[in-house]
């Protein structure tokens, strides 16, 4: 399924779903009552301002934090693989690319060609790790995460230290590998324009869910237009979705009638 076009996927293999949770760290809440679920083959982006939760989020469904209340549900043998934001690169320490891939484990020369190929960095392998690009240094925990094989990817800020000519690359990339293996993908992303242009599912977050749904929704809806502002959302909404059913005031498709028109082809394209 092409980013952008999310379509229903109710009926999907559900991998991971959180349900009313609350965490407080000392006096400050910092969840309040969140839901979310990721299915398989989906892409769920996270958006929302600096402290609005989304890092606590996502540890919370790694296990790694536990909240206060909620649940939390994986599926049987879900199998996770986590790019964190920010890994510190000591340049005194002269770690490879190809140590740092197997760190906490061991992977065969062939394994470790195969996921650096897919993301393409297999040029890169027996580089120091202090010494690679931004852009590089997310491909290689891109394909670290890709070495468990997992089902779920979960992806924080993966466009960090990214050039902006790349940043467009490597959401192409992490669709490609959704569309590969049909793994569900969480991610956390700041660059609203391609989120929107490149996800099935937006959360809002300020400590509680504002607003989710398709981005077309979300980017229409008052919760989002007040945190981000209307210039913003204004700016988002500079494509036009061509397809065979129209919208109504919040986003929601509804079907033609005979007396309605569309243009086919199920495509967005930006004037």
């Amino acid at each position: 399924m092409t980013p952008g076009h999310p379509g229903d996927r109710s009926e999907d293999p559900l991998l991971v779903s959180a349900q009313g949770l609350n965490v407080r760290f000392g006096r400050q809440t910092v969840l309040d009552s969140v839901d979310l679920q990721v299915r398989a083959g989906e892409i769920v982006t996270l958006v929302g301002l600096n402290g609005a939760g989304k890092s606590t989020l996502i540890r919370v469904l790694l296990g790694i934090v536990r909240p206060d209340s909620g649940e939390v549900w994986r599926a049987a043998g879900l199998r996770i693989g986590y790019s964190p934001q920010h890994v510190r690169r000591d340049p005194v320490l002269p770690m490879t690319v190809r140590r740092f891939l197997t760190l906490g484990g061991a992977a065969s020369q062939d394994r470790l060609e195969a996921a650096l190929e897919e993301v393409g960095a297999e040029a890169i392998l027996d580089y120091p790790l202090a010494e690679i690009s931004g852009g590089e240094m997310q491909r290689i925990l891109l394909a670290r995460a890709l070495l468990r094989e997992p089902g779920l990817l979960v992806l924080d800020e993966p466009l960090a230290g990214v050039d902006v000519t790349s940043q467009g690359e490597l959401y192409d990339l992490i669709a490609a590998i959704r569309d590969r293996h049909g793994c569900g993908i969480l991610l956390v992303s700041h660059d609203l324009h391609l989120v929107m242009a490149a996800t099935d599912v937006v959360v809002c977050l300020n400590r509680h869910v504002c607003c989710t749904g398709r981005p077309q929704t979300v980017m229409r809806d008052p919760e989002f237009i007040s945190l981000f502002g209307p210039q913003l959302s204004e700016k988002l909404a500079v494509y036009q979705h061509m397809h065979d059913h129209r919208h109504d005031a919040l986003g929601e498709p509804l079907s033609i009638d005979s007396g309605g028109s569309a243009a086919t082809g199920g495509s967005d394209r930006r004037p």
